[in-house]
């Protein structure tokens, strides 16, 4: 069973600072940005990565402490900046694991094992949710400091993967199951004790996109793939996999993006939930009022978004890096419709039609970006002619 809190049935647009800052916030970079969009339409600033470094530079991943050269005045005062600004502040986790440079890493008796030594992965090692002393810990240092500080959203990340199992059982695989047993309880746990709060599924970007875990979130980033050509692709075929109310398509824009590179990006967020990161305080005004626009755009597609039924266009594509040809996917619901069509390599036809559904009389209600010309509704068919290649439009159409 799908579980949403009620202040996330509006699927509120997010704006995550990781392709901004890399790992580098601070208190005045998040102030900056809730200045910026302050009334844009972003609902939702997510502090990623890196707020709990030391501050010789050593990761405290794990120990959970905040930084007090990047946050001076504390993770709170952030938070209601954030807050006083109209956006909900949301905050970073990778909570199951703790990193090398923290103290964490040394509490062995409470971390997992495989052969009686500390099972260790790529500079990770592993929390034993089956021990009620890390219940204990996670409780203080996630929960109670997300309810502490007032943050309305909670970025759930998982980067390592444990393996075949572990000790602690008959075998390292039900070691493993019961192990997994223990992190859908604390995830329960985390959703009773903070009922208003979003949770994000996250794993290296999409690798825990399965039933039982979006049963227990509102959404699950996609893809770590945020400034790649094949976004839409992976966001069009996930239709078949999770809800799009559920799947989080980041658009990463950047100061140098022409127009079509933005209109890419953007659109392919209609897929989904839209996320939005990158130089957002460094384009210019030409570039910003096309991000209001696709902001605009996306409020009205939302509660197709949410509530429609999906199906795709387009000839198949053989390489997701490399994609040639086109794609399309319409999504009706409630007597409207939303059609995201993107051009990729060549080659690109010089026009798309796609079939709409025979039992309405459509009309085209908005496009984005508002400045394509080249689409029109003819004899049942959504018609469009792509600028080029790895181009996009996104029409909204209602019956007539």
């Amino acid at each position: 069973m799908e579980i949403q809190p009620g202040n996330d049935q509006d699927l509120p647009v997010l704006f995550n600072e990781w392709c901004t800052t890399w790992g580098n916030p601070s208190h005045d970079k998040m102030l900056a940005l809730s200045d910026l969009l302050h009334n844009s339409g972003v609902g939702i600033l997510v502090i990623d990565a890196g707020w709990w470094y030391k501050s010789n530079g050593t990761s405290a991943h794990g120990d959970w402490v905040p930084c007090d050269t990047l946050f001076p005045q504390g993770l709170e005062a952030t938070a209601k900046a954030i807050r006083d600004r109209g956006l909900i502040p949301g905050l970073w986790f990778e909570m199951e694991t703790c990193a090398a440079g923290s103290t964490a890493f040394s509490m062995t008796d409470h971390l997992l094992k495989l052969d009686g030594s500390p099972l260790t992965v790529g500079g990770r090692r592993f929390w034993d949710l089956r021990d009620p002393w890390v219940i204990d810990y996670l409780s203080t240092h996630v929960i109670d400091l997300i309810k502490r500080c007032g943050f309305g959203y909670l970025k759930i990340d998982y980067n390592e993967a444990i393996g075949i199992g572990c000790d602690g059982a008959e075998s390292p695989g039900e070691g493993l199951r019961r192990q997994i047993e223990g992190i859908y309880a604390f995830f329960q746990k985390i959703r009773t004790s903070l009922p208003d709060v979003i949770i994000e599924n996250c794993a290296s970007g999409g690798h825990r996109l399965e039933p039982s875990m979006m049963a227990l979130t509102s959404m699950a980033s996609f893809s770590d793939a945020h400034e790649n050509v094949e976004i839409p692709v992976i966001a069009a075929n996930l239709h078949r996999l999770i809800l799009p109310r559920q799947s989080q398509i980041w658009a990463v824009l950047r100061k140098n993006d022409t127009d079509r590179r933005l209109t890419y990006s953007l659109a392919a967020t209609f897929l989904g939930r839209m996320c939005l990161s990158g130089d957002l305080s460094a384009l210019n005004q030409s570039q910003w009022a096309l991000v209001k626009e696709a902001l605009d755009f996306y409020k009205h597609a939302a509660p197709l978004i949410r509530n429609g039924f999906s199906k795709r266009f387009g000839p198949e594509l053989l390489s997701f890096r490399h994609p040639q040809g086109w794609q399309a996917v319409i999504r009706t619901a409630d007597r409207q419709a939303l059609a995201v069509v993107h051009s990729f390599g060549q080659p690109v036809p010089h026009q798309i039609e796609i079939d709409l559904p025979p039992s309405e009389s459509w009309r085209i209600k908005n496009i984005f970006p508002a400045s394509s010309n080249q689409v029109r509704v003819e004899a049942g068919k959504l018609i469009c002619q792509p600028e080029g290649e790895f181009g996009a439009l996104s029409v909204l159409l209602g019956a007539a």
